[in-house]
């Protein structure tokens, strides 16, 4: 039996393109083709630059970014590190990242940590053998960072790269306003009326969480209001369905206030109640915080906090990635919607 030659079995695969074919074809020295196509700082006459920009496009050659980060000592890779890709809070954090990335040519990897301290030390040590150019944690913990990650981080500072966090721990931080948005909140349900609230948050430690359901009370309280009770899961929308199913199974008034730690987590906390027959709104209120897209999208739209958090992901990356920075400042907003009608006086 014969194979022909131009089967798969036969084919030779064609050599990828290098550096010196790039120079030949465009008649230019290796050195002045590595500077073009390797990012080097110095300069390159700019018909220098179109004809060694045509010749590659015309080969089809691309950098080895492996022979890159030697030579640079890093790579031209942001490293970002969230809890759950699917939670909208963190798909708008990375869109603001990606966003900074694509302005200065570089590269965004992302990794889920599952806030699990071990998980997240792993992430770090295979990260740091890639050489990024800066790691970005985004996601809330709770108490202090897990001794190994810790070292990794140490070692990735001790190569040159730059650690930004949301949250204190990091080279440079970036902070959201928590406590006081969510004080604001509280202060904004308790002038509609509301004089019982009901707390979701996440474990006790975790910052976030805790930074949300301290301010809501201070707020509320101020007001004349009075969180009698908070339950506690995780960040997952799951988890605000069942915190109020156990509410529920323990008595809520009609007229009671739910303040769950995120948008997230109060629409699950919306999904129980509606399972339980009862009404989101004048029977149960609901509210949340950050102000994700899908909040607008639920029935009755959902009161909430909005935090800018594709902006935050954009100041996050620039606080990697430039010399000097400083956060600028923040505005953030209570949004009353129909989650929340108030209480008839």
């Amino acid at each position: 039996m014969t194979i022909p030659e131009n089967t798969s079995r036969s084919r030779t695969a064609r050599s990828a393109p290098t550096l010196h074919d790039v120079a030949a074809a465009a008649g230019v020295s290796l050195a002045t083709a590595s500077r073009v196509l390797n990012g080097s700082e110095r300069k390159v006459a700019e018909s220098f630059r179109e004809r060694v920009e045509r010749a590659a496009a015309e080969l089809g050659y691309t950098a080895n970014v492996s022979a890159q980060t030697i030579a640079r000592g890093t790579s031209p890779v942001i490293a970002l590190l969230v809890a759950d890709i699917a939670d909208p809070y963190f798909g708008l954090i990375a869109s603001g990242v990606a966003r900074g990335a694509d302005e200065q040519g570089l590269i965004v990897t992302i990794a889920i940590t599952e806030r699990e301290p071990q998980r997240e030390a792993r992430i770090l040590h295979a990260l740091r053998g890639q050489r990024p150019r800066g790691v970005i944690l985004a996601a809330s913990r709770a108490g202090e960072r897990d001794a190994a990650a810790v070292d990794e981080l140490t070692e990735f500072a001790s190569l040159g790269g730059r650690t930004v966090t949301f949250g204190e721990g990091g080279d440079r931080s970036i902070r959201i306003p928590n406590r006081e948005g969510s004080e604001e909140l509280g202060r904004s349900m308790a002038a509609l009326g509301y004089r019982r609230a009901i707390g979701i948050g996440a474990s006790e430690g975790v910052s976030t969480s805790d930074d949300r359901l301290a301010g809501f009370t201070a707020g509320f309280t101020a007001g004349g209001g009075e969180v009698v009770r908070v339950h506690r899961g995780t960040f997952e929308r799951e988890s605000g369905t069942a915190s109020m199913t156990e509410a529920l199974a323990a008595g809520v008034e009609p007229g009671t206030l739910i303040f769950a730690l995120s948008d997230v987590v109060a629409i699950g906390a919306m999904t129980a109640i509606r399972d339980a027959g009862r009404t989101v709104g004048e029977d149960i209120a609901v509210c949340g915080f950050d102000d994700v897209p899908v909040s607008r999208d639920v029935t009755p739209q959902l009161t909430t906090v909005r935090v800018p958090l594709s902006e935050l992901g954009y100041q996050a990356f620039r606080a990697t990635v430039a010399d000097e920075w400083e956060q600028p400042p923040m505005e953030i907003e209570v949004l009353v919607r129909d989650s929340t009608p108030g209480i008839a006086r």
